[in-house]
């Protein structure tokens, strides 16, 4: 990893990253064991603080491990997608509005998915 500006992760990157080896664990897991997972170079002190964002977001929580913490997601990836479009919705005041956007910029088939989930096949 360089430390020239221009070549930085997209905000965020880092944190899906970390998730995606959480998710794929499946066990709570150290910021050394997370390193250990991930594709990229990372320092410890890097996951460390990735991961204790996480866990302030309240998107990961964690267990006492030794000196430290294991940590693990609260919810599956789209459990946490949902989380966030609510958070999106609570935001705006004019919900109505907002609703109505989003349904008119669905495609044909998530149309019909929402259509067959709010006739009552929630998943």
């Amino acid at each position: 990893m360089t430390d020239a500006k221009d070549e930085r992760r997209p905000a965020g990157e880092l944190e899906a990253t970390v998730m995606a080896a959480l998710w794929a664990a499946g066990v709570p897991r150290t910021p050394g064991q997370v390193q250990a997972d991930l594709a990229v170079d990372l320092a410890r002190t890097t996951v460390t603080t990735i991961l204790t964002r996480l866990h302030d977001k309240g998107v990961v929580d964690r267990e006492r491990q030794g000196r430290g913490y294991a940590y693990f997601p609260v919810e599956d990836a789209p459990g946490l997608t949902a989380r966030r479009m609510h958070s999106e919705l609570d935001r705006d005041t004019d919900r109505e509005t907002v609703l109505a956007r989003f349904v008119a910029r669905l495609s044909t088939d998530d149309e019909r998915v929402l259509r067959e989930l709010l006739e009552g096949g929630e998943q």
